[in-house]
């Protein structure tokens, strides 16, 4: 199994502000700053589907971890570069 397949593997699911639960499967994840971020995507392999980056806002009294959608452009910008490297050896093509 290569990592592609153990990453693609993780599901997590969000609720929206309207309490619809939405599926995502993990890409990749990093570390920055002290913050966690996700790059997921809304399709299975081998479609071909949106991508995002998430923010994990989580406090420490949370019991599940909390994420928000990268929405500011400096912040997009800078970790679409970071995870197009860390995706350079898998066979998944990102685009802006």
């Amino acid at each position: 199994m290569d990592r592609r397949e153990t990453v693609m593997e993780e599901k997590i699911t969000l609720q929206t502000d309207t309490g619809e639960a939405v599926d995502f499967f993990v890409l990749e994840e990093t570390r920055i700053n002290g913050m966690n971020y996700l790059l997921v995507t809304d399709s299975e392999e081998e479609e071909d589907g949106e991508c995002y980056i998430l923010k994990d806002v989580s406090k420490a009294e949370d019991s599940e971890a909390v994420y928000e959608f990268v929405e500011n452009d400096d912040e997009m910008d800078y970790l679409f570069k970071i995870f197009t490297e860390l995706m350079e050896d898998m066979e998944v093509e990102l685009q802006k």
